[in-house]
């Protein structure tokens, strides 16, 4: 099974020949597993280098088109005039092409003998997932990997399916596909205050063609800032769908005026502390007036009921004797 897990993590999911960055970029993310087998057998490749070979092949692939032309499984083809069998860049195309093939489809001709598409499979339509692009994770002192694209979608989406629907919907054609899953960690039950954690699959996308994440609006210069959020505001009007909130929020409250018990302002919430402090500070000076007369006098202190709050059936009297 061991075996079989390694066998199927070699599998390169590209789709056609690659620049130099790309392939670079296809080298770093390589299991840690494959690396470690790699390293045994050759050279380990410094930071910024591939370890492809001249026709973009990776050494599992190179390995695995010497075996099959060795066992006599590779097809031959007429190169200037010559029949030899077919070179490792014709054969890694023809795999590339195969994988990257759009399913469902096929040419066929028609009635007036000319070659048309027609859909063969079912119908499929637009899945209603959620693909989100963040920026990719960089170490710190290590230029941004402009050839590498961070997803998080859901955790039944595999593989396939990430190069299909990036492929059909966008046109993006990608190298590799790295997953690994998220899981929330068991929320513990004693704890007052619960943080919640969401579950997600990450998905690191190769690509063919170079993309620059946006930068955050506080990493740009002044100019730049500016001109981003006239962007913003114009493509998305931000600032006015809060203007025009606003002005319905105030419609609706036109003509409400909210007494003591439902102020929600601070000047109004100050005011009532500062009234119900003012009462209490009042009643516990006037009932320390009373008890010093009555020890001044001799006069017994009999405590019924606090004042400050409610009353209960557990209260009981509480009675002072006072000494002179």
């Amino acid at each position: 099974m061991q075996s079989l897990c390694r066998a199927f993590g070699t599998l390169r999911l590209y789709s056609t020949r690659t620049t130099q960055g790309a392939l670079a970029a296809r080298t770093a993310s390589t299991p840690q597993a494959v690396r470690l087998r790699r390293n045994k057998k050759f050279r380990p490749p410094e930071s910024g280098e591939s370890d492809a070979t001249r026709e973009s092949l990776t050494p599992s692939d190179w390995a695995r088109y010497k075996r099959r032309l060795a066992a006599g499984l590779i097809g031959k083809v007429t190169i200037n005039g010559t029949k030899k069998h077919m070179p490792a860049w014709m054969w890694a195309k023809q795999q590339n092409e195969r994988r990257s093939r759009l399913r469902g489809v096929r040419m066929a001709l028609n009635k007036q003998g000319q070659k048309e598409t027609q859909v063969v499979g079912q119908p499929v339509y637009l899945p209603n997932i959620i693909f989100r692009l963040v920026r990719n994770y960089t170490p710190p002192g290590q230029p941004y990997n402009p050839y590498e694209a961070t997803f998080r979608v859901p955790h039944s989406v595999t593989k396939t399916d990430i190069r299909s629907y990036l492929l059909a919907v966008y046109g993006v054609k990608t190298t590799y596909i790295r997953t690994d899953n998220y899981f929330a960690p068991i929320p513990n039950l004693h704890q007052e205050k619960k943080k919640t954690y969401k579950s997600y699959k990450r998905a690191v996308v190769g690509l063919v063609d170079p993309f620059y994440y946006p930068h955050r609006m506080e990493d740009l210069p002044q100019e730049q800032r500016t001109e981003r959020q006239e962007w913003i505001e114009q493509n998305f009007h931000v600032q006015q769908t809060k203007h025009i909130r606003k002005l319905q929020l105030l419609r609706i409250t036109q003509g409400t005026v909210l007494k003591a018990p439902y102020a929600t302002k601070r000047s109004h919430v100050l005011k009532l502390i500062a009234e119900r402090r003012q009462k209490r500070e009042g009643l516990v000076s006037q009932i320390a007036e009373e008890w010093k007369d009555m020890r001044e006098r001799g006069e017994e202190i009999t405590w019924g009921e606090n004042p400050l709050k409610k009353p209960s059936n557990s209260e009981t009297a509480v009675t002072e004797s006072s000494s002179s």
